[in-house]
């Protein structure tokens, strides 16, 4: 039963990861503004959630399992300012950039960590960080005078409030995460139906963002249940799978193939985060096996 549990597990967040490859390609096809799919996927997201923590509940009061407070509220607004610079970054450069340079976030966040909690930080997460920001540095470089600049920098601005969100949620323990996931999306809904222009969609772009908003909340179930069944390294190692996932996709259906910049930066980053998580996933195993 153990062993079944864990399969599921596994089988669980590869599958978010595949589901959440899809938000470059998706973001890119849709030809509405980057508010107006921040909407859209916000509004389908929120309720998406919603029905989740209503299923999930159990005993729970109804009022304990959707209260936020002031911690749950910022948590939820931290996630939507890094929830619009993703979209944004997709509309303004390759889909592998963003997809690569997200990767580096637990690094991000080891060193935000460091600083507003004073956690320890392993050498060789400072060694993989310290190679990680090397290969955004080519990335980013590799942008100037391309026109793809802007996005890169909102790329790596998402993969810090992405880091700050990942630190928010252990410094906020008491805080229901999915549901601040949430109440994220739903602020998103409002803000972007007040700048953006949900209502004046071509019938191909509602399809796409029908999708897109089901697909995004399908894919954060998804790694909410599988990373109960598994070990948070194993979690982390699986959650790669999204890289190349993203850029194979973006070749495929946009005709898209990143810069030699990119594939320079993203072969630095990516050895970085699996020789990390690698590590983890063994030290994870030899823990357990005693």
């Amino acid at each position: 039963m153990e062993h079944s549990q864990h399969m599921k597990g596994v089988a669980l967040v590869v599958l978010s990861a595949v589901i959440f490859s899809m938000s470059g390609v998706l973001t890119k096809m849709i030809e509405a503004d980057g508010w107006t799919i921040a909407c859209w996927r916000g509004v389908i997201g929120g309720l998406a959630v919603i029905a989740y923590v209503e299923a999930r509940r159990g005993d729970t009061s109804r009022s304990k399992a959707f209260r936020l407070g002031p911690r749950g509220w910022f948590l939820a607004s931290v996630g939507s300012v890094a929830s619009v610079t993703f979209i944004y970054a997709f509309k303004l450069t390759y889909v592998a950039n963003v997809a690569v340079i997200y990767a580096t976030a637990p690094f991000f966040a080891a060193g935000l960590a460091w600083l507003a909690m004073r956690e320890t930080v392993k050498g060789r997460t400072l060694i993989a960080g310290v190679l990680s920001f090397a290969g955004v540095v080519i990335i980013v470089s590799g942008g100037l005078g391309t026109g793809k600049l802007p996005g890169d920098v909102l790329a790596v601005a998402m993969t810090l409030g992405n880091a700050a969100y990942i630190v928010l949620i252990r410094k906020f323990s008491d805080v229901p995460v999915v549901w601040a996931g949430g109440a994220s999306a739903l602020q998103l809904f409002v803000v972007g139906a007040f700048l953006g222009a949900p209502l004046e969609v071509t019938v191909e772009d509602a399809v796409l963002l029908i999708f897109f908003g089901v697909a995004f909340a399908s894919a954060v179930i998804l790694w909410t249940e599988g990373t109960r069944l598994i070990p948070s390294a194993q979690s982390a190692l699986l959650g790669t799978v999204e890289i190349p996932c993203a850029t194979l996709l973006a070749w495929i259906v946009l005709s898209e193939l990143p810069p030699l910049a990119a594939i320079m930066g993203g072969a630095v980053i990516m050895s970085a985060v699996l020789w990390h998580a690698l590590l983890d996933h063994r030290q994870e195993k030899h823990r357990f096996l005693q």
